[in-house]
């Protein structure tokens, strides 16, 4: 699949070779003409890859003159093929790396304040480093999702049989305090849509955060907390975001992050707002919303997007120089 697309793209015959190491690659390698085009096979087929070998990525470095990465979304990852080879030859960034970079610092690194952040998802457990990086980087968190729902418990909030984490609550009182030592505004739901069921087309009810029923599941932000965000996006001059606040995936869960992404498109156009998103789940909310065009920019990754809002060291990027 691979090897038509890049021969579609480049406009040229693509040769492939069934190894990226060995004699024969090597032999693939040393038949090349100028302007020859030959992809190696995947570097996952070693364990030596994830192992970052010394000796595998030697006998890659052998192959060629200069190593480009422009592999952003794999860049987290300490690989042969990320890490130990931008070590032993010299080295650059892509244009799609280069561009996720300095898009990213543009949101996170030296963004145009007041920046505000976006963090939905189904676990804080899962989104710790996130949430106390961003408590001190911010001006405004927006927290949606099923994350919500362990902060909402935190406050002694009713969560009805929602998905939340009870054993994560002191945590979540520990950010939203850590958040009002460093000025940054956590926002939560101010209202909620909620059902007995996540099915499509479910009878839904709109509750205070007071008033969630102990049969019923919060499964979507509503339009108080919706027209509150637009307010917080419209005073804004940077936006990330990572993670819908709703269940997007099964109407009519997905009504507040499309209300969202539609501000956020309709600001960006304007030329008010600077938005950057990424995530697997946030890129296709957005896809459904017909907005991802609209966004400054989105990410292509989805680890290594989260690892650099975490405020991680990425080790493809750091072996880069």
């Amino acid at each position: 699949m691979v090897l038509p697309a890049l021969a579609q793209a480049l406009g040229r015959p693509v040769s492939f070779a069934p190894d990226c190491v060995g004699p024969e690659a090597e032999a693939a390698v040393a038949a090349m003409k100028g302007g020859d085009v030959l992809l190696l096979e995947n570097t996952r087929f070693h364990p030596e890859e994830e192992r970052n070998d010394p000796a595998f990525a030697a006998a890659m470095a052998r192959l060629g003159d200069v190593y480009c990465n422009d592999a952003f979304s794999a860049a987290h990852r300490a690989h042969a093929s990320t890490e130990g080879l931008a070590r032993l030859l010299p080295s650059c960034a892509g244009m799609l790396m280069a561009e996720e970079l300095s898009a990213l610092e543009r949101a996170l690194g030296n963004p145009e304040r007041p920046l505000v952040a976006i963090v939905g998802g189904s676990k804080v457990s899962t989104k710790l480093d996130l949430l106390n990086n961003l408590v001190g980087k911010v001006d405004n968190l927006v927290i949606g999702g099923a994350m919500a729902n362990t902060f909402l418990f935190a406050q002694g909030y009713p969560v009805g049989h929602s998905l939340h984490e009870a054993d994560l609550a002191d945590t979540a009182r520990s950010i939203l305090s850590r958040a009002e030592e460093t000025g940054c505004e956590i926002v939560l739901p101010r209202d909620l849509v909620v059902a007995k069921e996540l099915v499509e087309g479910a009878a839904e009810s709109f509750v205070s955060p007071h008033e969630c029923p102990d049969d019923m599941m919060i499964l979507d932000v509503g339009p108080q907390t919706v027209s509150y965000v637009d307010t917080v996006l419209r005073g804004a001059k940077t936006l990330i975001w990572n993670g819908p606040v709703g269940a997007f995936e099964t109407k009519p869960f997905d009504a507040g992050t499309h209300a969202i992404a539609l501000k956020a498109a309709e600001l960006t156009r304007a030329g008010g707002l600077v938005s950057v998103a990424g995530g697997g789940d946030t890129v296709a909310a957005l896809n459904d919303t017909g907005v991802t065009g609209d966004f400054t920019y989105v990410s292509t990754a989805g680890g290594a997007f989260l690892e650099w809002m975490e405020g991680k060291e990425l080790p493809g990027v750091k072996a880069l120089g």
